[in-house]
């Protein structure tokens, strides 16, 4: 039903061009299909709120706590005594001596499993391990989730036979950087438009990839990637057949025939070592095949599903130190006779970031122990973490960088040299900015969980809705489908959340938690209502699939947030007032912004502004643009821009 949906790009939805449909098969094919563990995620967008998928939260191993907080220690001292984030800003790059010391600190290996000489830390301390790095630079946290959440050790981990997890993992948990190379320079979340190619050669002993990447974060330093490339769909190479497909490559990056020809220049992330990558016929051996011919885009799409974790854990350290930032400046600077925080609009907007950083933070906890416990289904949480993550920390950066004023927008440097504490508030929103890009952009990953939203209503009416059966065909699935419905949509109608002792051992959370039932009830109807109102045409109704997507992020935020106090405050109970605040605080703002969106479900300018873009993109309002200069189309950087391109090796 939805198209497909991975990358970097923002992405565009339905269209009649059979390469959309081609598309949309690739995608459907490659995403996991079977739900064979329970989902709270899925339930709650089908209106079944089973509170009990999380919580309690399961407990942590004290032994597997006691070696997180070690390494944290250890990773705070290297830090604070050894990285100079300033020196990163100004010559945009990670010194040999810090990835040496990170290599020498094992944070290479903090996901791979001890057996193969990692750290074993659980996906709650990796998190906590990235959200410290990521404060101090977070070209450092993205180094290390490049490389271990969607370069060669998770999907090893997961897809790697044990020849191979044996030979490269340790490897890449003491001192070989890995990385991902999926993007192409003319393919973004588009699979089937994939260019590199994997030939099988003439011996059948492997393959001779052509072709080139784009945008491999850490390309530029890797020793070893995962490249995806296209083996032809049908070939016989000594009486053996294979239907071919997108395939995972493990690469040695010192092999013959690789060209890294450019590092890519950011707005943000100064200091990463991201890649154009360049393939001329270059071998690669069967067994250096993850997990088969044309499993590549699954073991991309299945990797992410923890992958994604990387991300929101980032957004959420930053979130934390924009509230220390805040609180130490709004107490600190004087505006007409008193402290900036005392002023009402600063004040907002303080408490704006306090809640959304406990929200965030508790999304990412309930999310993790998910992926650590393995006896949940994670993927729709892992998804809205990132997606829900990457969107609110936006915010509270900016948010922050306007509380600071002239100083947020003044480099760290800049306020160093003049005396004043290098707070690194502009920086913190270059680097932020990418995130809602990154590992699938807002717009693919509202494409994404819609999809696994409405996967069993797909299941059930997916053929009526949307195949080209005649009457008497369709006539039949509708008795099939009505049989279901007539159970399913009356349990829409009642629920806990209207009992009004329902939750009560979550005290004065307890009525958000009804309110997040009520409203999981709400959406599935809306869901359903939108299924018949659009049938076909809701694959076209992009924006309206978002904000049904974005319902439910907010009913998972507010669960997440009541669930996440109630642990902190078992653990703590001299701060369960102050930590239930926080959360309440943030269940107000989520349950405002959940209200906001149910009503632009059916009031809202869709048709109207699709109409309009439109006519922008046909020329109706050039006239608009008389006034306008070009830079990148005018003058001397258009002839930079069309001069010959020179490659050269930057490795």
């Amino acid at each position: 039903m939805l198209g497909p949906a991975e990358n970097g790009e923002t992405g565009a939805m339905a269209s009649n061009d059979p390469s959309y449909e081609q598309s949309k098969q690739v995608a459907e094919e490659s995403r996991e299909a079977e739900w064979n563990l329970p989902s709270f995620g899925r339930g709650m967008y089908l209106g079944s709120f089973e509170l009990g998928l999380i919580h309690p939260q399961p407990q942590a191993d004290p032994e597997r706590v006691r070696e997180g907080e070690e390494f944290l220690g250890a990773l705070r001292a290297f830090l604070t005594e050894r990285v100079d984030p300033l020196a990163i800003e100004a010559t945009n790059k990670l010194s040999d001596d810090v990835i040496q010391g990170l290599k020498d600190l094992g944070a290479l290996g903090m996901k791979i499993p001890k057996e193969y000489g990692g750290l074993g830390l659980t996906q709650v301390y990796y998190n906590k391990a990235l959200a410290l790095a990521g404060t101090w630079h977070a070209s450092i946290s993205t180094l290390l989730s490049a490389h271990q959440s969607i370069g060669l050790p998770e999907p090893l981990k997961t897809y790697g036979n044990e020849a191979q997890k044996r030979e490269w993992l340790p490897k890449v948990a003491t001192d070989h950087i890995s990385a991902f190379l999926l993007t192409e320079p003319d393919v973004g979340s588009d699979p089937a438009r994939m260019a590199a190619s994997a030939t099988p050669t003439q011996d059948g002993s492997g393959y001779l990839i052509n072709g080139t990447k784009l945008w491999a974060t850490n390309g530029v330093i890797a020793d070893v990637v995962v490249v995806m490339a296209v083996v032809p769909k049908t070939w016989e190479v000594g009486g053996h057949e294979s239907k071919g497909g997108i395939t995972a490559f493990i690469c040695p990056m010192d092999t013959p025939g690789i060209t890294v020809t450019h590092r890519n220049e950011f707005m943000g992330l100064r200091g990463i070592e991201n890649s154009v990558t360049e393939f001329e016929d270059v071998f690669i051996p069967n067994d250096n095949v993850i997990a088969g011919v044309g499993k590549g885009l699954k073991i991309a799409l299945g990797t992410l599903n923890t992958g994604r974790l990387s991300l929101p854990a980032i957004c959420v350290g930053a979130s934390k130190y924009s509230l220390k930032i805040v609180r130490e400046w709004a107490n600190e600077r004087k505006q007409w006779g008193s402290p900036l925080g005392q002023h009402d609009p600063v004040a907002q907007k303080i408490a704006f970031i306090a809640g959304t950083a406990f929200g965030l933070e508790a999304m990412l906890d309930v999310a993790s122990r998910m992926a650590d416990d393995k006896r949940r289904d994670f993927r729709i949480e892992a998804a809205i973490a990132k997606l829900y993550g990457s969107e609110r920390a936006w915010e509270v950066i900016d948010t922050m960088v306007q509380i600071r004023g002239g100083r947020g927008y003044e480099t760290g440097r800049s306020l160093a040299a003049r005396g004043e504490k290098p707070v690194p508030a502009e920086q913190m929103l270059r680097d932020m900015r990418i995130n809602r890009i990154f590992e699938g952009s807002t717009e693919i990953m509202h494409l994404m969980i819609a999809r696994e939203a409405v996967d069993q209503h797909l299941q059930i009416a997916g053929d009526i809705l949307l195949g080209d059966g005649g009457p008497a065909e369709k006539a039949k699935l509708a008795l099939k489908a009505g049989a279901f419905y007539a159970k399913w949509f009356p349990s829409l109608t009642v629920g806990p959340g209207q009992h009004p002792t329902a939750y009560d051992e979550f005290g004065p959370l307890a009525k958000h938690l009804r309110y997040a039932e009520r409203s999981s009830r709400k959406l599935a109807r809306s869901t359903f209502y939108a299924m018949g109102r659009y049938q076909a045409r809701l694959e076209q109704k992009g924006a309206l699939l978002g904000r049904i997507v974005d319902i439910g992020a907010e009913l998972f935020a507010i669960s997440s947030a009541c669930v996440y106090a109630s642990t902190l405050a078992q653990q703590d109970p001299a701060n369960r007032d102050a930590t239930y605040e926080l959360a309440g605080l943030f269940c107000g703002q989520a349950r405002r912004r959940a209200e906001r969106l149910f009503d632009e479900l059916w009031s809202n300018d869709d048709d109207a502004q699709y109409a309009t873009a439109q006519a922008v993109l046909g020329g109706r309002y050039t006239f608009f643009e008389h006034d306008v200069v070009d830079p990148a189309g005018e003058g001397p950087m258009l002839g930079a821009a069309k001069a010959t391109r020179q490659n050269v090796s930057v490795r």
